[in-house]
């Protein structure tokens, strides 16, 4: 229960002076003052493994007391969680640095003393606002592994927490090493000196991931599913376990940033011997900011990449159903997606230009890319050699859907030189199977690239996991560190829905193409032998009427002469003679 501070030392003798009917007043103004909030600092009381919920006052900290601690507690983790604003939990009223910590995902780990039954922290906010935050104190038995208590890296001699950075390519996580646990007064275990089984090299890690609910930032729901990631068996039941690592691997963990998307990161630590474990304080993100004017968590995606993506879209939902009837339209739509993403990871890399300078010349040079394949095929027309561009195209795509699945985060592709050459070859191999049968593998590349270009507009208003799909391979060509971090992604709602309107647009592409083009010709002739045949015909054909068409050098200088004359004064007609006197 939440009370004002010092309440309990004044609140009997006034009760005793005013009377049953003050008494009763005084008593519903205490039910209103003490629920939950907190106007001017207070205390809070809290019980062993219950979240409680309060709110923060910036004017005076708030005591949190935990007492009755049973004797076999050897250590008490606190732990305070807010929405995305900074919170200070400190062992004293005064918070120095050895003595506090600071953010949205603290805690304190505090070792109890022989014969102590009770414990006290502060919490502190200094934003304006009263603060929503959500608290609770979990105990550990001697047996039980310390989480942070052999820190070397951060400012506490134990430090639980886990650190988190992000950035827009990959979010790393990082926490300080693990001790054995150790009774009430006990020396604790050296950290360092002994390697063996008998210290704490033997401990264990277990990285765990949980994904939010999509598209959703508000606070509450935030912090009633932190409650799912702070104690070790709701750890286990509602996280994903990713990696365990051993005591002589490096703490930290790289993962693909999701903006806009909330995830929670916490550890476990495991000791094998005793079969005991223990979790760190979990820690959150959106890898986004809300205080941002601009681009911030509620406002993500530029104007101009919705508006890049919709032209985009538009054009692949033509190639999807009319792709190989309206052939140059296609090349031009193949050749501007490989103009468009060599380009914008060269710019990327070489360049400091800003985001939007480079998508503007990204569709410029994809523009350019386009024309090049359409003038190559109207001049050369080798159908093989098309086709064969056209398959990378939907190789890529497919290397890309299957290192997006639960295989891209083996730790063999780890290597960027096994990733490359293993992605590359199944492109490869994608486009040579594929010029066994031109017709249909060329109706297949439209319906599947088109219709997922349908997906990526739709990501650029609404989010969706399928986005990343290509999303990660671009990450991991413009950012060299990206290859250690994990890709995993959440599927909920939305992207089941996105997969059923992918589904049934290629499906309709596939099916809608295969029906038009039953009994047509595979490929049309190349354009540039007809445009031949057509000039031999009319140069022989002295019937035809453009036989006696003039020669393009004589039609240029007749328009040049008419537009001269168009600009040339008219000269007045009669007698110009002057009058003779």
């Amino acid at each position: 229960m939440y009370v004002p501070r010092g309440g309990s030392s004044y609140t009997p003798v006034v009760m005793s002076i005013l009377g049953p009917c003050w008494t009763l007043l005084l008593l519903c103004w205490s039910v209103v003052c003490w629920d939950g909030v907190d106007t001017a600092g207070g205390l809070l009381e809290v019980s062993m493994g219950k979240f409680a919920e309060l709110k923060l006052d910036h004017s005076a900290p708030t005591e949190a007391v935990l007492q009755d601690i049973p004797s076999n507690v050897s250590f008490i983790l606190f732990q305070v969680h807010t929405h995305y604003k900074n919170v200070t939990v400190s062992f004293s009223k005064i918070p120095s640095l050895n003595d506090s910590m600071t953010g949205s995902d603290v805690g304190l780990l505090s070792p109890l003393r022989p014969e102590q039954t009770v414990s006290t922290w502060y919490m502190e906010s200094s934003n304006l606002n009263q603060l929503l935050v959500t608290a609770v104190s979990i105990p550990y038995t001697e047996t039980d592994p310390i989480p942070g208590a052999c820190n070397l890296e951060f400012n506490l001699d134990m430090d639980p927490k886990v650190y988190l950075q992000y950035n827009l390519y990959e979010t790393t996580i990082m926490f300080a090493p693990a001790n054995l646990g150790y009774a009430r007064g006990a020396v604790a275990p050296v950290c360092d000196v002994n390697m063996g089984q008998v210290s704490r090299w033997r401990l264990q890690y277990d990285v765990y991931q949980y994904f939010l609910p999509e598209n959703n930032l508000n606070d509450t729901i935030l912090l009633t599913h932190l409650q799912k990631m702070s104690m070790v068996q709701p750890v286990v039941t509602n996280g994903v376990k990713l990696v365990t690592l051993s005591s002589n691997e490096r703490t930290s963990m790289s993962f693909s940033s999701i903006p806009g998307q909330g995830v929670i990161y916490n550890v476990i630590v495991r000791d094998p011997l005793l079969n005991t474990s223990a979790a760190y304080i979990p820690v959150h993100t959106y890898a986004c900011t809300f205080n941002a004017t601009m681009d911030n968590c509620f406002t993500l995606g530029r104007i101009s990449t919705k508006l890049f993506f919709t032209f985009f879209a538009l054009l692949g939902l033509f190639i999807c159903f009319f792709g190989h009837q309206y052939l140059k339209t296609e090349f031009f739509f193949m050749g501007f997606i490989i103009g468009g993403f060599l380009f914008f990871i060269l710019l990327t890399r070489t360049t400091q230009l800003d985001y939007d300078a480079r998508l503007g010349l990204t569709a410029l040079i994809g523009i350019t890319g386009g024309l090049l394949f359409v003038a190559y095929w109207w001049r050369f027309g080798c159908i093989l050699l098309c086709v064969l561009v056209v398959g990378l195209v939907l190789g890529f795509l497919i290397a890309s859907i299957i290192f997006f699945t639960p295989l891209g985060d083996f730790a063999t592709f780890h290597n960027d030189i096994v990733f490359w050459l293993t992605f590359s070859s199944i492109s490869l191999v994608t486009s040579v199977v594929l010029l066994f049968c031109p017709k249909i593998s060329n109706i297949l590349t439209c319906a599947i690239v088109g219709s997922y270009t349908v997906v990526l507009a739709i990501d650029s208003y609404l989010y969706t996991s399928l986005s990343y799909i290509t999303l990660n391979v671009l990450k991991r060509a413009l950012n060299d560190d990206f290859s250690m971090a994990y890709t995993s992604v959440p599927f909920q709602t939305n992207d089941f829905i996105i997969i059923a309107v992918w589904i049934i647009l290629l499906l309709g592409g596939v099916i809608t193409q295969l029906y038009r083009e039953k009994e047509k010709l595979p490929f049309p002739p190349t354009p540039y032998l007809l445009w031949k045949r057509e000039r031999e015909r009319r140069i022989t054909n002295i019937l035809d009427p453009s036989y006696h068409i003039p020669p393009l050098k004589e039609r240029v200088l007749i328009r040049l002469a008419q537009l001269r004359d168009f600009f040339r004064r008219e000269q007045p007609t009669g007698e110009r003679t002057p009058l003779l006197f």
